[in-house]
């Protein structure tokens, strides 16, 4: 399988790669920086240069042909403001999306977050908010396409700590952390189901071991 990931060299998207690529899948980072090449490399997957904010839908739909699949895990980043909490988080997605229905690529998975349907709470700090309000706007986009069998996941608080193979994944879930590296091996396992298209799932540290948490989501 060759799956195609945006934001190629995000901290998700290299931890994906290299679960990819270690089963002897093909992977393709859309990186923005050349220099960050070798990193991606590294996780065994294949750099591509193209940045979202710039690129026409059809220079993107070119990276994706010939790919089974496509992870938008892209995103601003920290430090970044406003603007580009729009230009990244919302319009990339958004874009992503429509490259890989061009590309004739059906199967998308998007990296979103938790509680981004809802109107961020009174006070929270404007940059956040900006980000959960393009989350949101993006998923919105992208559940309205039906020329996509697109899955939407929204992971809690991500850490860098070491995965535990142990989640919880449903709908409308309390907030919770979640380490990077479950959140990569629940990408996997939602590739390799295909049923999971359609649906929206929440994301956090639990209990249930990955394989089975997916397959209880199909009951």
């Amino acid at each position: 399988m060759r799956t195609v990931i945006a934001g190629g060299n995000g901290k998700i998207a290299l931890r994906l790669a290299r679960l990819l690529t270690g089963r002897g899948d093909e992977a393709v980072g859309l990186i923005r920086r050349p220099e960050a090449g070798e990193d991606v490399r590294a996780h065994g997957a294949e750099p591509v240069v193209c940045d979202l904010e710039r690129a026409p839908a059809d220079e993107v739909a070119r990276h994706l042909a010939g790919a089974d699949a496509a992870v938008f895990a892209a995103g601003a980043g920290p430090g970044s403001g406003v603007a580009r909490k729009d230009t990244v988080d919302r319009a990339a997605a958004e874009l992503f999306a429509e490259a890989a229905a061009r590309a004739g690529v059906r199967r998308l998975l998007v990296v979103s977050a938790m509680s981004v349907d809802r109107e961020p709470p009174p006070g929270t700090e404007e940059v956040f908010a900006a980000y959960l309000r393009a989350k949101g706007a993006a998923d919105t986009a992208i559940r309205a396409r039906t020329d996509l069998d697109w899955t939407i996941l929204r992971p809690g608080r991500l850490t860098d700590e070491p995965g535990t193979g142990r989640v919880r994944l449903g709908a409308d879930l309390e907030r919770g952390d979640v380490p990077r590296d479950d959140v990569a091996a629940v990408l996997v396992a939602l590739l390799d189901e295909p049923r999971t298209a359609g649906r929206t799932f929440d994301l956090t540290t639990g209990t249930t071991p990955v394989p089975t948490a997916v397959t209880e989501t199909l009951a």
